[in-house]
Formats: structure tokens, sequence, C-alpha cells
């Protein structure tokens, strides 16, 4: 089956200047380019979110496998094939690139007291992979099309989640003194703020303190994320508070 985007990068490819095939030099950069800005798309919306991989990571994986793609695609001439008598497969450096990013993905991917967080960022890597390869691979409408797609996903479907009560609640992590007992008084203050509270876990840490991280999922439209770290850190014992969104 032979694609729009194969016939234009055909066509572009036949262009030259002086016996110079200047089309594939157009398409090269147009393919590094586009991947660029639609890998950056991707990556600016996971720094918005405070994500700990970000724009330039996004940017580094596409771009980089944008450029892995051509050079599988066009660094090894013919002229190789004839004097050395081998197969050449274009997909060779396209799966290497699928194994090595995956492993970069799970470095993005944190097991904390609770849960696992990361996961999101970690596929939003992988698919970046995937769009950069697209884009190396000169199907620049699919790479377009599949970018809105994971936009809809990474932004809209937030409206969506927090429509219907699944949207994951920020993650309360607080400090406190080992010898107070407080997890009594944070469920008390959870309840109060109409919080279903999930998730709670206790790790001990140094200077003789504890760290107790936990869930909060609020029930109340109305509910003030400062007023409820406010009233956690009042509590006697507790040194601490950071609430993170996920």
């Amino acid at each position: 089956m032979i694609t729009i985007d194969q016939i234009i990068a055909e066509k572009i490819g036949e262009l030259y200047i002086n016996e110079w095939p200047i089309g594939n030099l157009i398409l090269c950069i147009s393919a590094l380019i586009l991947s660029l800005i639609l890998c950056g798309a991707i990556g600016f919306e996971r720094e918005r979110k405070g994500s700990n991989a970000g724009l330039r990571t996004h940017l580094l994986v596409g771009v980089g496998s944008c450029l892995i793609m051509i050079i599988s695609v066009y660094g090894f001439p013919d002229s190789f094939k004839e004097a050395d008598g081998y197969k050449r497969d274009v997909a060779r450096l396209a799966a290497a690139v699928v194994t090595g990013v995956g492993f970069l993905g799970a470095g993005s991917i944190i097991h904390r007291n609770a849960g696992v967080t990361g996961l999101t960022t970690a596929a939003a890597i992988w698919i970046s992979m995937a769009i950069g390869l697209a884009c190396g691979s000169m199907n620049f409408i699919l790479a377009t099309g599949c970018t809105i797609l994971i936009l809809v996903v990474l932004v809209l479907l937030v409206g969506v989640e927090g429509k219907y009560g699944i949207k994951k609640g920020p993650l309360v992590t607080v400090r406190a003194k080992k010898e107070v007992p407080v997890i009594s008084n944070i469920l008390e203050v959870s309840q109060s703020f109409e919080c279903q509270t999930f998730n709670l876990q206790i790790e001990l840490v140094e200077n003789n303190e504890v760290e107790i991280s936990f869930v909060i999922r609020p029930q109340n439209k109305d509910f003030n994320e400062a007023i409820f770290v406010s009233k956690i850190e009042n509590i006697e014992g507790i040194h601490s508070v950071f609430i993170k969104k996920r």
C-alpha cells in the first residue's frame, strides 16, 4: 500500500540542482524540524504538568529517533550493498531505538511510598520516539495525526476524568516526629475536608522522623488545597507538608 506521505516524499526526492539530489536534503531537514515541533508539543505539555521528563527530554528523544531513522533509510547507499553483498534492513535501527527508549522510559517511573508515578511520562517518551521514527521515515501526515491524538489524550481527557470522578488526587507527603501519633489527626482533617484518603504508607527516615505519604481525592468541588495543607501543618508533631499533583 502506498500512502500519500510516500508519494509526496518521492516527488520531493526527485528534485535535483546541477545533478545534486537536493530533494533528499529537503526531506531530511523537514523531518527533523517536524519531529522537533511535534515532540516539543508533547514535551511542553509534560513540562507544564511538572513531570520529571519535560520539554528537552521529549525533544531529544523525538529528534534523535528521527535522525536514526533517516540514517537507517539513507545512510547506507546501494553502492555498499553491491560491494559487500549484504541485504539492507531499514527496520533494524528502528527496532534498536524502540528497545533503547524503553529503558529510558523505565527510568522515569518512580516507585515511592504511595505507589508508582511517572507512567504517563514514560508513555509520552515512548510515543515521542514513535513520532520521531515516523518523521524519519517521511510519514509526516501520520506523525502529525498521532501527535494531535496524543495531545487530546493528555489535555482534554483530564477534564473527562474529573467529570466522572476518576481523576487521580494529589500525593501528600508529611514528615513528623516518630514518637508522636499523627495518623489519626491526619485522617480527621481529611474527613473534615470531605477527602477520601488511600494508599497511606509510613517510612522511617533520618533524624528520628517518619515520612507519611498518602493520596487524597476531594469530594467537595470547593476544596481549598492551601487551607488543607495549613490544617495538616498545624497538627502537633508535624514538621513539613508537601503536596504534589499527579
